[in-house]
């Protein structure tokens, strides 16, 4: 009877917790803390003997991986410990977005959640130096993917593997590049590869856009891109691009200035990357979007054929504001 009892302890799913439970182990807990903290997130099954024996049996007592294990509707105790004496813990993800500045990762980062916070009052110079990285803007220097981490990892966790994982992927990108690239140096292909990431509206376009900004480069020619401009105005910037904007020069104007921006202007993907890697051939210096909400653009080789898709574009903007908003049918 006793060993029916305990088979049926051990193999029947537990009770008593919420979807959504958790519970987490911590360096030093022996069992029996384990077993209050299951009673603290609801676990009503079992008593403390019966999980003694079990963890003994699977040889877990004293084993138990650090770590948030998941209590999920159906788990028995048996795959529970299995489970933290395997270290098989809930994994959370944190994604950084490409195209995100530093300020935005930074944000998204505060809002993580268990995610523990450790940069919130370090700037961006002493949040690079915590890094190992002093003396390195931080823009553009995180690449865009999902990252996983445990309970109990901090931002600074996260955004370590990031770093590690844009210097790996700009290396890459860097030794693929065209033999006769006129960018000197991976920072100025990281620059570049972030003014195409902010350009670009769909994936396809990414080479053409980069082809545009490199035959500018190469023959003298203002890139005269407003992201760049957007991203000197900072935190200001309401939204809207004006005139006086494009002629107020900055550092980050390439309106006003010669060459590529002094840093990225934001975080660059992988595709970005390789698109500045091998730009797409071609004669076509200008592009405008096309304005239909596709995120298309057109391309121009010369000024007076941008100059109309220009034309068209603003009447199709014009176009569209005039419209009138569209009503639900009356009876």
């Amino acid at each position: 009877m006793l060993w029916q009892r305990y088979s049926g302890f051990a193999d029947a799913p537990m009770a008593g917790f919420e979807d959504g439970a958790s519970v987490v182990v911590q360096s030093g807990d022996s069992l029996p803390v384990v077993v209050r903290k299951l009673r603290e997130a609801g676990v009503t099954t079992g008593e403390e003997i019966e999980w003694r024996v079990l963890a003994r049996e699977l040889g877990a007592d004293g084993s138990l991986h650090v770590g948030e294990y998941a209590l999920a509707p159906g788990t028995t105790p048996r795959e529970l410990l299995v489970a933290m004496r395997e270290g098989r813990v809930i994994h959370h993800r944190f994604t950084i977005v490409e195209g995100w500045n530093i300020r935005e990762l930074r944000a998204a980062l505060a809002r993580a959640k268990p995610l523990e916070q450790e940069s919130a009052e370090l700037d961006d110079a002493a949040l690079m130096a915590r890094l190992g990285q002093a003396g390195q803007h931080p823009e553009g220097r995180f690449l865009p993917e999902t990252y996983l981490y445990t309970r109990g990892d901090s931002d600074l966790d996260v955004l370590a593997r990031a770093h590690a994982s844009m210097a790996k992927a700009l290396a890459a990108a860097w030794n693929a590049r065209e033999a006769d690239s006129l960018l000197k140096t991976p920072d100025e292909m990281l620059t570049l590869a972030s003014i195409v990431e902010k350009e670009t509206g769909i994936a396809e376009e990414r080479p053409r856009i980069a082809g545009v900004f490199e035959r500018r480069l190469r023959i003298g020619m203002r890139l005269q891109t407003d992201p760049t401009v957007i991203y000197g105005i900072g935190p200001g910037y309401d939204g809207n691009i004006r005139r006086s904007d494009l002629e107020t020069d900055t550092p980050y104007n390439t309106y006003t200035r010669d060459g590529l921006p002094p840093t990225p202007i934001a975080m660059p993907g992988v595709d970005a990357l390789a698109a500045v890697a091998d730009p797409a051939d071609g004669d076509e210096l200008y592009f405008v979007a096309v304005g239909d909400g596709s995120g298309r653009h057109v391309f121009s080789s010369t000024l007076v054929e941008h100059n109309a898709a220009v034309s068209r574009y603003v009447q199709r903007y014009r176009d569209a504001q005039r419209a009138p908003a569209s009503t639900p049918d009356t009876p």
